[in-house]
């Protein structure tokens, strides 16, 4: 085995990891604390600086303070358990045919509907009186099809912003 092949061994559950990892979801729970604090008898000026340090500089502090319990050995522990979890989820390298047609329908209808929207919005039946319904429709139909369509998909999007990226195409796959 390589060097380059061995991870680290896991820091043991220690109080300093305890710690920091209660640090840090108190850092994303603190702002769940304000609806608590409007509801407390307390002068108004009070309430706004107890609200403002919940949602600035509370949550920083105990990222901070998380960050200096858990350290590098801690993170990359707790950085490893978190996108173990997604790893069974992640995207498909390829997908069919089929899905890559559904989503490239996905992907191409609400940008064409939200053109012609600008321009015919009279003339698409309760499209003015259900506009917000109707574009937030298309932005989740959108979004969808970024997941129907793979992994394959998002390296083609991003060839897009890559100047000497080139498009290789085979001939049985031309069609």
């Amino acid at each position: 085995m390589t060097p380059e092949t061995t991870q680290p061994a896991p820091p043991p559950p220690g109080w300093r990891f305890r710690i920091g990892l209660a640090l840090f979801v108190l850092s994303f729970l603190s702002p769940l604390a304000i609806p608590l604090v409007t509801l407390l008898r307390l002068p108004l000026a009070w309430k706004a600086t107890i609200l403002g340090f919940l949602l600035v500089g509370l949550p920083e502090v105990f990222a901070l303070l998380a960050v200096a319990f858990l350290g590098k050995a801690g993170f990359s522990y707790l950085k490893g358990k978190f996108f173990a979890i997604f790893k069974k989820y992640a995207l498909p390298r390829e997908v069919s045919r089929g899905r890559y047609r559904l989503g490239l329908v996905m992907f191409i209808t609400p940008l064409l509907l939200g053109w012609a929207g600008a321009y015919v919005s009279h003339l698409i039946p309760a499209y003015v009186e259900h506009r917000f319904a109707v574009n937030f429709a298309g932005d989740l139909m959108w979004l969808s099809s970024l997941f129907v369509l793979g992994s394959d998909f998002w390296d083609k999007v991003r060839a897009l912003f890559i100047y000497q990226a080139k498009a290789v195409i085979s001939q049985g796959e031309a069609s």
